[in-house]
């Protein structure tokens, strides 16, 4: 079997509006490319690519084939590249302008495209509202449930807050059902994502032990190494950690390893038990000695560009680039669990991963030791730890203490390891190929609802609140963020990964 081992037999055309922007180069064509090499798209399908350059199919095809060669994770052979590249065109016309839409529709009622659409939109938030109104007006949107179908894809973010998030929704749902709507997230495409409901409920051993009277706290880190390459200051400068990272991918995250189990695999009952956990989702009380959020910006070090210096970044910017937070969930299971959320730019290490840490036994019998080699020291008492590692060395991992090889009773912590590619040798699905596949299928599981995203802005906008008040703690590249973090943790809890 394939590592894709669904194929889409409906004919289709695959809309990308913005389609010479760097996410339709780096992640949508590679995807689509897999795809077709792995059949598991239909040999009748269409990409058009929309946008405002100047461009004609041949010369966008030129285009995508060098970005194929670059970026695909698959063989990009001369035969299969034109192949896949004969299902490429190209559509010039400005986005906003209403009457560029009419030439699309024509190329479908003449029968050029196959009738089911799916339209990307690859494009700044700005203009979503003038697409969306487009498509309606030029008659491009078939009604919900109906033959051909119609689907929308929207790239985060959905909004910059909560009023101009209910805004967004208003728009889209103005001209589109919701079952047309696909918000997506690619975090909700990696694997060890999806793995994490299927880890959870399929093992009664971990289910019952997920809950207030066995787990301390659940830590969920998104850190990254790099700064604002790619030519990013702009965009970051007005959005910011919290922004880019906590309002989507970090609350997801936090949803799918909390909420109860589902009543099937379904989206709806999925999206429905990740509603209840935002519903009583809210940031942590503070006191003086433990605040509940801390932002940081990155300082130079005379390698390495502080935030300010960037390029397109305001020289008095005050956007945080890292941001910890203690959350809590106000429902029987979680109360009084605090789950520590971190992201930042320019950190020690790239990883994103949950770490759930389980409480100690009431009593201690063991002496714990630490060893490097034969040499040892005396530590207090490890927890246990389970550990979803989204990226990179994808798995799942449980920190166990076991007896250590010697005349004394004394244990020491040891890891039981899951690794993706200890197990399968083949490289792992990129998210927007699970994805992109899913959304031609017309599986909305794994896509964000309307009222999930104006949750998640309602959940993080008293912390937005604070942000715009204080002024981000300065911090080295290359360290774990400001030490005003380690405030965060309550009793003597201490960040992962440091």
């Amino acid at each position: 079997m394939s590592t894709l081992e669904v194929r889409i037999e409906e004919p289709v055309t695959f809309v990308i509006s913005g389609a010479t922007g760097d996410l339709t180069r780096r992640k949508l064509l590679p995807a689509l490319y897999t795809l077709f090499k792995e059949k598991a798209l239909t040999q009748n399908f269409s990409i058009v690519g929309f946008a405002r350059r100047d461009y004609d199919s041949q010369s966008f095809r030129s285009l995508m084939a060098e970005a194929l060669r670059e970026h695909s994770r698959v063989e990009t052979d001369d035969a299969s590249l034109n192949a896949f590249c004969e299902h490429l065109s190209y559509y010039r016309g400005d986005l906003s302008d209403p009457t560029a839409y009419a030439g699309l529709k024509a190329q479908f009622d003449d029968g050029t495209l196959p009738a089911n659409r799916l339209f990307y939109l690859s494009i700044t938030p700005d203009l979503i509202e003038a697409a969306v109104t487009g498509l309606r007006a030029a008659g491009l949107i078939t009604p919900p449930h109906s033959k051909p179908w119609t689907r929308v894809v929207v790239e985060k973010p959905f909004g910059s807050d909560l009023q101009s998030a209910r805004a967004l929704n208003c728009a889209l749902l103005d001209h589109l059902d919701e079952t047309q709507i696909y918000r997506i997230d690619h975090y909700l495409g990696k694997e060890t994502v999806q793995n994490i409901l299927s880890f959870r409920f399929s093992n009664i051993l971990f289910e019952p032990v997920f809950n207030r009277t066995y787990v301390d706290h659940i830590q969920i880190t998104a850190a990254e190494t790099v700064g604002m390459e790619s030519g990013r200051g702009a965009f970051y400068d007005k959005t910011g950690a919290q922004r880019d990272m906590v309002v989507n991918h970090l609350l997801q995250l936090l949803c799918l390893v909390t909420m109860e189990p589902p009543d099937g695999l379904e989206a709806r009952s999925i999206r429905n038990e990740k509603m209840k956990i935002l519903r009583a989702l809210r940031l942590a009380p503070e006191t003086r000695q433990h605040p509940a959020i801390c932002f940081g910006q990155y300082s130079g070090d005379g390698k390495t560009n502080a935030f300010r210096e960037e390029d397109r970044v305001d020289p008095q910017s005050n956007t945080e680039t890292f941001a910890a937070l203690r959350m809590e969930i106000n429902n029987w299971r979680w109360a009084g669990v605090p789950i520590y959320l971190r992201t930042g730019k320019r950190l020690a290490r790239k990883t994103t991963e949950i770490a759930v840490q389980f409480k100690t036994p009431p009593l201690s019998l063991f002496q714990h030791v630490a060893c490097k080699g034969d040499v040892c020291d005396l530590t207090g008492v490890k927890p246990n730890t389970l550990i979803f590692r989204i990226q990179p060395d994808e798995g799942i991992f449980l920190q166990v203490s076991a007896k250590r090889p010697s005349m004394q009773m004394v244990v020491e912590s040891v890891n039981m390891d899951f690794s993706y590619s200890g197990k399968w040798p083949k490289d792992l699905p990129e998210a927007y190929e699970r994805l992109l596949l899913d959304a031609l299928r017309g599986d909305s599981t794994l896509f964000t609802r309307s009222d999930e995203a104006e949750a998640e802005w309602e959940v993080i906008e008293p912390a937005l609140t604070i942000a715009t008040r204080h002024e981000p703690s300065p911090y080295a590249p290359g360290s774990w963020g400001p030490t005003e973090a380690d405030a965060i943790l309550l009793s003597s809890n201490v960040w992962k990964n440091e």
